[in-house]
This record gives structure tokens, C-alpha cells and sequence, in this order.
């Protein structure tokens, strides 16, 4: 296996935490309301959907780089 077949798990382990640490701080901004909520609930939401896209991404490499090696 090379280096990138290796390391993508990773990655996606990384990038599905960081989609789980959003969408806790989005649900907590949510509850919390007022001015928090209005200033941050979008912002979080868009980046909680940019880590769903890189860990599907993530998925999709780890897909073609098995399938090419195997």
C-alpha cells in the first residue's frame, strides 16, 4: 500500500470529528439563542456542510486509491 492509501483513513477520521465538533457547537448555539445564535448558526451550519463535503470526498480518494492498488 503507498502513502496516501494509508494516510486517507485518517483523514476521514479527522474530518468526520470535525463534522461531529460542529454540529455539537451548532445544536449548543441553537439552545443558547439570542445573539449568539444569530451571529454563528449560519456560519456553522456552512462549515459543518464544507467537513460532510471533505470527508465524502475523503471517501470517494480512498475508494479509487484501494480499487487502483487492489
Amino acid at each position: 500500500m503507498d502513502f496516501m492509501t494509508t494516510l486517507t483513513p485518517y483523514l476521514i477520521g479527522l474530518a468526520l470529528l470535525a463534522t461531529l465538533g460542529v454540529l455539537f457547537a451548532g445544536l449548543f448555539s441553537m439552545m443558547r439563542g439570542g445573539e449568539f445564535s444569530k451571529k454563528y448558526s449560519n456560519k456553522l451550519m456552512r462549515t459543518r456542510v464544507a467537513f460532510q463535503a471533505a470527508a465524502i470526498a475523503l471517501f470517494v480518494l480512498l475508494a479509487y486509491l484501494v480499487n487502483k492498488v487492489g
